[in-house]
C-alpha cells in the first residue's frame, strides 16, 4: 500500500506539473496569440501559409490560434514597438509575438515587457542553432530574447548576361570580383570601356557596381582586416584599415565606376544601369529574368549569386542581418504557447519552406546539412537555387559579423551614409570639371584631396 501511495503521489505531481506548463491549452477552448510582422509580397504569402498550417495542425491539437493583427513595414513596426516601450499614450497594445530587431528588443526588455526563451529550449535544441544567430538575440543580461527564425547575409549579385559581354571584350573574369579591390579595378575599366563606345559623347561611361550600404561594407571590411569600425559607441576611422576601405570605394565612385545612389541596388539592376551589387540575400526576389532599359526596350538576363567579397588578404567575413521573433510577457500559458510556435516555425522542415521562397538563410545546422540540397533540387526559381548554393558556401567558409547594439547606432549609420553620398557626389562633379583641363588621374587626385579628412570631421 505504501508503494502504491508513492506511485500515485509521483504520478499526480507529474500531471500537476504538466498542467502548470500547458494549463489553458484546451482544443475546445483555444487561446489566441496575436502576431505582428513586417513581411510583404511573397514573404507575407509564405508566412500566411505557414501560420494557417500551424493553426490547422499543432495549434488545433493543442488549443492555440495564431492571429496576425498587424503587417507593416519594418520601420513602422519598430516605431510602434518603440512607442510601446516608451509608454506613449497613443501606443497600441503589445502583441504576444512580433518580429523585432535587437536594438528595439532592448528597449522592450528594459521595461520588463519581454520573456526570455532560454527556459523553453533544451541545451541540445539550442546547440543546433548557428551560434552567431543566437548570440545576436542575447541582450545585455545574457538571456535569449530575440529568437532567430530567418536570417540574411549579404552577397554579390552579378548580371551574368551583361558581364559576359564586358568580359569577352576586356578579359576581366568573375574571379576578379572576389575582392573589393578587384571590383574597383573592374568598375573603372567598365566605365572606360562603355565610354569609348560613344566617342562623340565624352564621360558617358556606365556604372559597374553599387552597394545597398556603404556603412555595412565599412563595418565588415574592418572586421575582415582584423579590427573594428567601432570603439565602444564611437567610430574609429583614423586608421590605415579604414583608409584602405575608403580608397577602394571612393576612387571608382568619383571616376564613375560606382553608382552614387541612395536606394536599393536592385532598382539600378532592373534597368541595366549596373552590372553587380552587394546586398541582402532577401533581395533576391527583386532580381528577375528581365531588365528594362531607360528607352523602354527589354532584355532577358541571367544572374549569378556570388559570396560576399573580401578585401585582399582579409578573412572571409560577412554581415548577419535580419530581425527575430520576440515574445511578450503575459501569462505562463500564452508564453509557453508562443514558445511552442517559435519552436515549430524554426524547425528545419518549416524553416526551409520559408527560406526557399524568401531568400533568407536557415537558422539551424540540420537545415543546412540535411535539407538544403533537397530544397535546391526541387526549387523552381533559378535565382533562389543559385542563392541557396552560395549560402552553403558561406555557411562552410565564412564567419558572421554581428553589428553592435546601442541607442545611437541607427543615427550613426544614417549620418555615415548621407555623408558619403554628399561628399562623393561633390567630388565627382569636381572631377568632371578637372577633366576639361587635365588627365584622369591628376583630375581625380585634385578632386579627392582632403576628402577623407572632410568626411571624418563631419561624422558625429
Amino acid at each position: 500500500m505504501k508503494k502504491k501511495c508513492v506511485v500515485w503521489v509521483l504520478l499526480l505531481s507529474v500531471l500537476l506539473s504538466a498542467c502548470g506548463q500547458t494549463s489553458g491549452w484546451n482544443p475546445n477552448s483555444p487561446i489566441t496569440l496575436t502576431l505582428w510582422h513586417n513581411f510583404g509580397g511573397q514573404m507575407q504569402a509564405t508566412m500566411d501559409e505557414q501560420i494557417e498550417e500551424f493553426n490547422a495542425t499543432v495549434g488545433k491539437e493543442k488549443g492555440i490560434v495564431i492571429s496576425v493583427t498587424s503587417i507593416s513595414g519594418s520601420a513602422a513596426l519598430q516605431e510602434k514597438l518603440t512607442m510601446i516601450a516608451a509608454g506613449d499614450p497613443g501606443a497600441p497594445e503589445m502583441p504576444n509575438i512580433t518580429t523585432c530587431y535587437p536594438a528595439t528588443a532592448t528597449l522592450l526588455a528594459d521595461k520588463g515587457l519581454l520573456v526570455p526563451m532560454d527556459g523553453y529550449f533544451t541545451d541540445a535544441e539550442l546547440a543546433d542553432y548557428l551560434p552567431q544567430f543566437l548570440e545576436e538575440g542575447r541582450l545585455p543580461d545574457g538571456k535569449l530574447y530575440v529568437f532567430p527564425f530567418a536570417k540574411s547575409t549579404e552577397v554579390l549579385f552579378l548580371n551574368q548576361t551583361l558581364f559576359e559581354r564586358f568580359s569577352s571584350a576586356t578579359g576581366i573574369t568573375a574571379d576578379s570580383l572576389a575582392t573589393f579591390e578587384g571590383i574597383a579595378r573592374a568598375a573603372m575599366q567598365y566605365y572606360r570601356w562603355t565610354d569609348e563606345q560613344t566617342p562623340d559623347i565624352p564621360n558617358d561611361g556606365k556604372f559597374f557596381y553599387s552597394t545597398d550600404s556603404f556603412f555595412n561594407l565599412a563595418q565588415v571590411g574592418m572586421e575582415q582586416m582584423g579590427t573594428s569600425l567601432f570603439h565602444r559607441e564611437k567610430l574609429r576611422m583614423n586608421t590605415p584599415e579604414f583608409e584602405r576601405i575608403w580608397n577602394a570605394v571612393f576612387e571608382p565612385a568619383v571616376k564613375g565606376g560606382y553608382a552614387i545612389y541612395d536606394g536599393y541596388s536592385s532598382d539600378l539592376s532592373k534597368t541595366g544601369d549596373i552590372l553587380c551589387s552587394t546586398g541582402s540575400t532577401a533581395g533576391i526576389l527583386f532580381y528577375g529574368e528581365e531588365i528594362t532599359y531607360p528607352n523602354n526596350t527589354k532584355e532577358r538576363v541571367e544572374y549569378a549569386v556570388l559570396p560576399y567579397p573580401v578585401f585582399e588578404a582579409g578573412k572571409k567575413i560577412a554581415i548577419q542581418r535580419g530581425s527575430g521573433l520576440v515574445v511578450a510577457k503575459s501569462t505562463p500559458e500564452k508564453e509557453a504557447a508562443a514558445a511552442l510556435f517559435l519552436k515549430w516555425f524554426a524547425s528545419p522542415e518549416q524553416n526551409m519552406r520559408f527560406v526557399a521562397s524568401t531568400g533568407y538563410l536557415p537558422v539551424t545546422g540540420r537545415a543546412f546539412t540535411n535539407h538544403m540540397e533537397q530544397e535546391i533540387a526541387k526549387n523552381n526559381n533559378p535565382n533562389i537555387q543559385k542563392l541557396l548554393r552560395t549560402a552553403m558556401d558561406v555557411y562552410k567558409e565564412y564567419d558572421f559579423y554581428i553589428p553592435p547594439v546601442f541607442d545611437g547606432f541607427n543615427l550613426i549609420s544614417g549620418d555615415f551614409e548621407a555623408g558619403f553620398f554628399a561628399i562623393a557626389q561633390k567630388r565627382r562633379e569636381q572631377y568632371l570639371e578637372n577633366l576639361q583641363i587635365m588627365e584622369s588621374q591628376a583630375a581625380y587626385e585634385k578632386a579627392a584631396s582632403g576628402a577623407l579628412k572632410e568626411f571624418i570631421a563631419a561624422q558625429p
